[in-house]
């Protein structure tokens, strides 16, 4: 069972009210609510440098840390500041916090971020207002320098470049935790995010594939100072490749399928041309080699199809998670 705790509330000053509503521009982000989601398992040496600094900042915000089964002062930190706490039994990873958040989540927007300190609460006046431009999601995208090591670096311009290939859209960064989206457009696709750290991975896949509008703003994050790091680069990093093959198999199965079918055909083609010259004969390998090149390709055909299903109720006014 999860529970949500609220933490006491707080007087704001008049001028941290007139400051947020600088903070959102433009008509109709001013009218929304933000909801600002931090998901945290021992964070609370983060968590008390970091809450102060968003309470300033954002005061008419919804904030909301999701303690993931922590078993530090994480939750004992966030009473001592206005904001909601939603408390996991047990660890369930960073995506099933950042799930249980947006359910929680009583806004139009949805902000999220890390609680370590790697993301800067002053990065957020522009995201909210690169939003307010009318995309449905805009994401903070690293700049060089940004990562926590040069391998960490390599494997998400890798896993970038793979993603922008496999959806034939820009990826400036597969994997940024701090992003700003449309709440109703986010929680069509809960069912789909793991519960695991690859959950930026699926939901800007599927943004795109969804034909939502994304941006992404340079950010720079400084390396983390506190606490260590859940996340296993090897173990981590093949399941975030794994997810890219999952999403492109789900949207855009063709991608997958069809170099897979050209690869049969051209190496049954090449190894008939070498044993019809060398031995005059068309072997079983051949065979073998066109015959899965065609099951390849229909098989790719038939994945197509199902996976316009997802999309039959995308456009439908009750969203789900809603």
């Amino acid at each position: 069972m999860e529970s949500v705790a609220q933490a006491p509330s707080a007087e704001f000053h008049p001028d941290l009210r007139e400051k947020t509503d600088e903070l959102l521009p433009g008509p109709d982000v001013k009218k929304e609510l933000v909801s600002l989601i931090l998901p945290a398992r021992n964070e609370a040496d983060g968590l008390r440098r970091l809450l102060p600094e968003l309470v300033a900042l954002l005061p008419q915000a919804e904030i909301i840390v999701v303690n993931d089964g922590s078993d530090d002062d994480t939750r004992a930190v966030c009473v001592e500041f206005p904001v909601r706490v939603v408390n996991h039994p047990y660890p369930k990873g960073n995506g099933a916090a950042v799930k249980s958040g947006a359910r929680a989540a009583s806004g139009e927007v949805l902000v999220f971020m890390d609680a370590d300190g790697q993301h800067k609460p002053q990065d957020l006046p522009a995201l909210l207002e690169k939003f307010a431009e009318g995309y449905d999601m805009v994401v903070g995208a690293r700049q060089s320098g940004s990562h926590a090591g040069a391998h960490r670096a390599v494997a998400n311009d890798l896993f970038s470049r793979f993603a922008t290939w496999m959806i034939q859209q820009p990826v400036e960064d597969l994997t940024s935790g701090l992003r700003v989206v449309r709440a109703n457009k986010f929680r069509k696709f809960l069912y789909l995010l793991p519960n695991g750290f690859s959950y930026p991975t699926t939901i800007t896949m599927s943004f795109f594939r969804a034909g939502f509008s994304v941006t992404y703003l340079p950010i720079h994050t400084p390396r983390r100072s506190t606490g260590r790091s859940h996340i296993r680069p090897l173990r981590d990093g093949m399941r975030f490749l794994l997810i890219i093959i999952k999403i492109g198999t789900l949207y855009s199965p063709q991608k997958l399928f069809l170099p897979v079918s050209a690869g049969f055909f051209l190496t049954g083609t090449g190894y008939y041309l070498f044993t019809y010259l060398s031995q005059g004969r068309f072997t079983n390998m051949s065979a073998l080699l066109f015959i899965s090149a065609i099951l390849t390709f229909l098989i790719g055909i038939v994945s197509e199809q199902i996976s316009a299903l997802h999309y039959k109720d995308i456009d439908q006014s009750k969203h789900e998670g809603d």
